[in-house]
């Protein structure tokens, strides 16, 4: 397998393990960003005067650039438009340059971004920094969950994926308590700074050790073919050439090299968007996460209003977290145990969701708080198991080579279609009801429309295209060595 994949004798300092534990941390810290950055401590306050003349100076980001709250809005989610537009080009890439090399490069610009964030001086400083930081996320978002599914035990894929996915809930909240204490004790500029620092070995460690390949994708080195235009070159004398054709030459080269890649880029979009099963996951996902992106954003103002909770964030956050953290492994392990394949993926999606969705919606209509922390830290539980296998079938129902652009495609979808949105529409709603209760409930029962479409997934004829690829590499290897060359094909073909 090594040498299929284009791996020397030489083996890279990145063994299975130390390359999950190492991805774990990246994005533990990339989603640490993302709670930091919304934590009181450094997103702070604007000043404020009471009618007596009493006024109380700013704090955090808003006090110190004088951010209104619409631009405080935009700082949020400003590292998303980086996000939206780099990952389908990271992806990409990825079939003309080194994917482990393009991790090492984001990661580069995601360090240098976050020490930008602390640095900044005004408004605009600081929401191109974020951008930035959005781009630095895409490559690995893109291409760390095809890594681990390579190199993951075949028993334990979808546990592995379960334990990378983990650290989205478990960063966020850590990022609150984080932004918290840091932006209080001594200032939301440092914040950023020591993530940046913390940050900093892992992208030279991508540049320094040797690279993996992943499956699918051949070495860079044998990628490389002579074009015709070098092949004259190369025969009639380039030397020989006048400047001025020499640089026609290279210019012709270079557009046709940008107008190969779009085109690649354009059948491989095709082939996702013609593949049945991979549509209909993304549907769900989509589906699903426009009720998560609503929760984490109005569900601390939603519980303060109906069960008047005087510490809303901290009870919300804490439920994140647990049933974020049990809830993503428990799916990873018990598709493993059931065997993981698309359709058993499918079945425990639309049932998890579909249980989860009845339990989250009692939960609201529950008087009590007692009641409600029950019923929705249950609902919460299931709702979470679906991070691994979702994100399995995002990787298994398409060929290797398009694993990276599988993923980007549905990170960019969920959210353009799924969280972005959301939470405005769901602001209207609440504006046009003027209920939380019942907009709550309202915005739960999205999720049985995603149980419905990934229950229509078990349905399709599905199939593990990794796996059906691996058993052809196979039958391919075993049939070279049972029919092998005379002398005189072995140097004809030699010869050519």
């Amino acid at each position: 397998m090594a040498s299929e994949s284009g791996q020397s004798s030489n083996p890279s300092w990145f063994t299975p393990k130390r390359l999950l534990m190492i991805f774990c941390i990246i994005n533990m810290l990339n989603y640490v960003d993302r709670g930091a950055i919304a934590s009181n401590g450094v997103n702070g306050s604007l000043a404020t005067c009471t009618d007596s003349g009493i006024c109380t100076g700013g704090s955090g980001i808003q006090g110190d650039f004088n951010l209104n709250n619409f631009q405080d809005g935009v700082l949020s989610s400003a590292f998303m438009v980086g996000l939206l537009i780099a990952s389908p080009i990271f992806a990409s890439l990825a079939k003309s340059h080194n994917p482990f090399r393009l991790i090492g490069v984001g990661l580069s610009v995601w360090t240098f971004a976050i020490a930008g964030c602390g640095s900044s001086f005004d408004f605009w400083s600081i929401a191109i920094c974020r951008m930035l930081v959005g781009v630095g996320e895409a490559s690995f978002i893109s291409l760390a969950a095809p890594f681990i599914d390579d190199h993951a035990p075949a028993a334990q894929k979808t546990a592995w994926l379960a334990t990378f996915y983990m650290c989205i809930p478990a960063g966020t909240a850590l990022g609150y308590v984080y932004g918290g204490f840091v932006g209080s004790q001594f200032n939301w500029r440092v914040a950023f700074w020591v993530l940046a620092i913390l940050m900093l070995p892992f992208p030279i460690l991508g540049f320094v050790t040797k690279p993996l390949q992943l499956e699918g994708f051949a070495p860079l080195e044998s990628k490389h073919t002579p074009t015709s235009i070098e092949t004259n070159d190369s025969e009639t004398g380039g030397d020989d050439m006048l400047a001025e054709d020499q640089a026609l030459l290279r210019g012709s080269k270079s557009t046709s090299k940008l107008w190969d890649q779009f085109t690649i880029f354009s059948k491989d979009i095709q082939e996702l968007l013609h593949d049945q099963v991979y549509v209909v996951n993304v549907l769900g996902y989509i589906s699903y996460n426009f009720v998560i992106g609503a929760y984490s954003y109005w569900g601390p103002k939603a519980g303060y209003n109906i069960y008047h909770m005087s510490n809303a964030d901290l009870l919300f956050g804490g439920m994140t977290i647990v049933c974020g953290i049990l809830g993503t492994l428990a799916g990873g392990l018990f598709l493993d145990r059931i065997s993981s394949t698309i359709s058993n993926s499918f079945k425990l999606l639309s049932g998890a969701t579909f249980l989860g969705a009845i339990f989250c919606f009692i939960a609201f209509l529950f008087k009590s708080l007692s009641g409600f922390i029950v019923f929705f830290s249950m609902g919460e539980l299931l709702i979470f198991v679906t991070q691994a296998p979702v994100n399995y079938v995002s990787l298994r129902c398409v060929k290797p080579s398009l694993r990276p652009l599988s993923m980007a495609v549905s990170t960019v979808s969920i959210h353009i279609f799924g969280d972005v949105p959301s939470s405005p529409l769901v602001g209207v709603l609440q504006d046009h009801i003027n209920d939380w209760r019942k907009t709550s409930l309202c915005l739960t029962s999205i999720f049985f429309l995603a149980a419905v479409i990934w229950f229509i997934g078990i349905f399709m004829k599905s199939v593990d295209v990794y796996d059906k690829d691996d058993e052809e590499r196979s039958a391919t290897s075993r049939r070279g060595k049972q029919t092998p060359l005379i002398e005189g094909n072995r140097d004809a073909s030699s010869e050519i």
